[in-house]
């Protein structure tokens, strides 16, 4: 399961439709209709919020934004549509370009025009995440990030 930080215009198509499938997956396991991935690290986060159900379906709200701009067509109907005013979590520097260098080796095989053209650029932040200081989440298991230490926003 994979809930990216990275702002979804980033993702490739593979990386956008899986987000929103783990989501729907990460919404029926908060919601307590399924019993595997109960202990998934990924759901941490989400899980903390006072409303984790709210908080995402207004995460899950900012991939449909995208999806539609793209000409995708995910059912809105299986969340509470939504967006954030404002960002809802944080995400530190150093999660956020874990994600990135996750993020682009994949790329790297299944997307290299898509990789060749977001190369030079900064990774973003969802606009559901407040990015902050801080090294990558404790709960981060992609040991691909080459990653240790902290980063800053």
């Amino acid at each position: 399961m994979r809930l990216w930080s990275i702002h979804p215009r980033f993702l490739d198509t593979r990386a956008i439709v899986a987000v929103w499938r783990e989501g729907l997956l990460a919404r029926a396991v908060l919601s307590g209709k399924t019993r595997g991935y109960l202990n998934h690290p990924q759901l941490r986060r989400f899980r903390d919020q006072p409303n984790p159900i709210s908080a995402l379906d207004a995460y899950l709200s900012e991939i449909v934004v995208e999806a539609e701009s793209r000409g995708y067509d995910f059912d809105r109907s299986k969340i509470v549509f939504g967006r954030a005013p404002s960002p809802i979590m944080d995400v530190t520097a150093g999660q956020l370009l874990c994600e990135w260098i996750h993020l682009n080796r994949k790329l790297a095989v299944r997307d290299p025009v898509r990789l060749v053209l977001q190369f030079a650029r900064n990774p973003a932040a969802s606009p559901f995440f407040r990015l902050v200081a801080g090294p990558r989440a404790d709960w981060e298991k992609a040991a691909d990030c080459g990653m240790s230490g902290s980063a800053t926003a």
